[in-house]
């Protein structure tokens, strides 16, 4: 299944090597969320690897998971990562110093906070690479469900949402500011 994109037409070409990462948010019966990422490397062709012998074209080079479990107030209560497949034997071995994340609230800082604990050597490039995104992942699965978001959309806020100036969209200045959160428009009329 090919992609289909906005960019302009490229140079003749083969495809070589695909990244699949797949995000996914679940809202538990507990009252805490999940939110679990899904990252395959894959290549189009067969090869060598010292530690797996011959790899298959389509069978994953890397093959990595994490669930994070948090609250409603993105602070992470558990976490969960597994290497499903590596290039090298040892590879597994570091998924679980993941665990040190527990306590760790999502929002200003996300990154830093992960690169201080499982950052460089005291991690997995890819796993770490993954729980980037996984704040803005839990702020789309989470937002629109809390009910403590429902009960602010129904009413004007009485403090300064933390989704302003977080993107050209939600400038302080745009109209969807204007719109949504008009007490906190700074925008020229």
């Amino acid at each position: 299944m090919g992609l289909t994109m906005a960019l302009p037409e490229s140079q003749d070409r083969k495809l070589a090597h695909t990244r699949a990462i797949d995000y996914r948010g679940y809202e538990r019966e507990d009252g805490l969320w999940d939110i679990e990422a899904h990252m395959t490397d894959t290549k189009t062709y067969i090869f060598k690897n010292n530690w797996r012998g011959e790899i298959q074209a389509g069978e994953p080079l890397h093959e990595m998971l994490l669930r994070l479990t948090i609250d409603d107030n993105f602070v992470i209560k558990d976490i969960i990562a597994s290497t499903e497949h590596s290039p090298f034997e040892m590879c597994p071995d570091i998924a679980p110093s993941y665990k040190c994340l527990v306590g760790i609230q999502m929002g200003p800082g996300w990154r830093r906070a992960i690169r201080l604990k499982v950052g460089g050597i005291r991690g997995c490039t890819h796993l770490t690479e993954l729980l980037f995104p996984m704040a803005t992942v839990a702020m789309q699965t989470i937002w629109p469900l809390s009910k403590k978001n429902r009960n602010n959309l129904e009413q004007e806020p009485k403090k300064r949402p933390t989704i302003l100036d977080t993107c050209h969209a939600w400038s302080s200045d745009s109209s969807v500011v204007k719109e949504n959160a008009p007490k906190f428009y700074s925008g020229k009329d």
